[in-house]
């Protein structure tokens, strides 16, 4: 510049001259980096997803103390693509429902939706709440088997997986875990899906010999604290001949690949199912056998009968296909199991039957100290010492007969009108 070299004494400017050869191939690159990034978008689940968070913190109701004098219709939703869960789903004061691929939550009170998410691509298969978080998956190529974890008060992303899993399943939670259960497994996950246990036959092990018992055929399933109890049939093997075994296992086993069974139960040939699951047995329904009724026989964790009581025969259980979901629900001094015709209360500790009530259409709520449990003609209010029905809520179903199980959201009264049916919730 100006005759002036601004050069170093001794240096050689280096001058570096691009070629069209040079600007074709760094054209070519950038375009497939744009391609790459651009399929990998067209073809993510994010490309297919639609999530609209709460625009606003939500405020739960606090519950009534009393069961209300008269109720009321303030809306419906459907509720109908998770099969084997008859239960309203709720958590953070809202209620969920599941349709094709949408998940909504919805404010009890006046059926405000707060947040959703949608899927194009994909419908759900499978709902459960824990830890305050609401757990949507989703059947693909691979199974039901894609999860999203949402908080539950403002839908926003918490945690995600992606496995292979079995194409036909059912829910299984409690305050301490969410999974699934399928006729070849079960899977227990904690807050952030992250498996804590897996029981039957694995698809892709990792190592061989870890589970225990690949070839029995998972029947039902329940989990509560600690403790997971799995009935499955399993053929014979030498010295005992085909049959139903309960299994109960460590909730959280040292790995996760690996169950650590406390206690095995043989119940012989005839069907049985799990009804109720404590922290320290279960309680399993077997149908009726050389001309007997069915039975209810309570098992603690050494494997010994804690009670039995002789049963009317299960609708439920009589009707169900090859995987059998309860319909249970939690007192606060009972463990409750509607068997289709009657509503059953057990004793948490001894895992024995109490009392039953023979009219209700499903499970009941706790409002104050009163169970309130849906009938033909409305809602009943008893005392669960006394088993005296006080009074009854009416309720106009318009016509509905079916099964009905009843939640408390916040202040509200939520049916669901069978299983895969509608919600509807009831206000006074």
């Amino acid at each position: 510049m100006n005759g002036t070299s601004t050069e170093e004494p001794g240096k050689h400017a280096v001058v570096l001259h691009r070629s069209r050869r040079d600007l074709i191939a760094t054209g070519v690159i950038t375009a497939a980096a744009v391609l790459g990034v651009g399929t990998v978008w067209l073809t993510s689940e994010n490309r297919a997803a639609d999530l609209e968070t709460a625009t606003r913190p939500h405020v739960a109701a606090e519950a009534p103390a009393t069961a209300p004098a008269q109720v009321h219709e303030a809306w419906r939703a459907a509720d109908s693509a998770v099969p084997g869960q008859p239960q309203v789903q709720s958590a953070a004061g809202l209620v969920f429902t599941a349709e094709g691929g949408t998940l909504t939550a919805t404010a009890p009170a006046n059926g405000e939706t707060i947040w959703s998410y949608h899927r194009d691509n994909h419908e759900i298969c499978s709902v459960g709440s824990a830890f305050d978080r609401v757990y949507v998956a989703y059947r693909t190529g691979v199974g039901c088997g894609d999860v999203i974890g949402l908080d539950a008060a403002t839908g926003e992303y918490r945690a995600a997986r992606s496995a292979i899993a079995s194409e036909e399943t059912v829910p299984i939670r409690s305050n301490d875990a969410v999974g699934i259960v399928s006729r070849d497994r079960v899977e227990l996950w904690r807050n952030d899906l992250v498996r804590t246990v897996e029981y039957g036959d694995v698809e892709a092990k990792q190592e061989p010999t870890m589970q225990p018992n690949e070839e029995c055929t998972v029947s039902s399933a329940l989990t509560r604290k600690d403790l997971l109890s799995v009935v499955e049939y399993c053929p014979p093997t030498e010295g005992q001949g085909a049959g139903y075994w309960l299994r109960m296992q460590e909730r959280v086993p040292e790995d996760a690949r690996k169950p650590e069974i406390k206690t095995q139960v043989f119940l012989g040939g005839t069907k049985a199912e799990i009804v109720a699951a404590g922290e320290g047995g279960a309680v399993v329904y077997r149908d009726s056998a050389d001309g007997e009724q069915p039975r209810m026989t309570g098992f603690n964790l050494d494997g010994n009968e804690t009670g039995v009581a002789v049963v009317p025969p299960s609708p439920l259980v009589d009707s169900a296909g090859e995987l059998f979901s309860p319909v249970v629900a939690d007192l606060p001094h009972h463990l409750t199991w509607f068997d289709g015709e009657r509503l059953y209360l057990f004793k948490p500790e001894a895992l024995t039957l109490d009392h039953y009530f023979q009219d209700a259409l499903g499970t009941g709520v706790a409002v104050g100290d009163r169970l309130l449990y849906p009938t033909a003609e409305g809602i009943a209010v008893t005392n669960w010492d006394t088993e005296e029905v006080e009074r009854v809520i009416p309720v106009d179903r318009g016509g509905y007969t079916g099964q009905v199980t009843l939640s408390l959201v916040g202040d509200v009264l939520v049916e669901k009108r069978g299983d895969g049916g509608e919600v509807v919730a009831l206000v006074s």
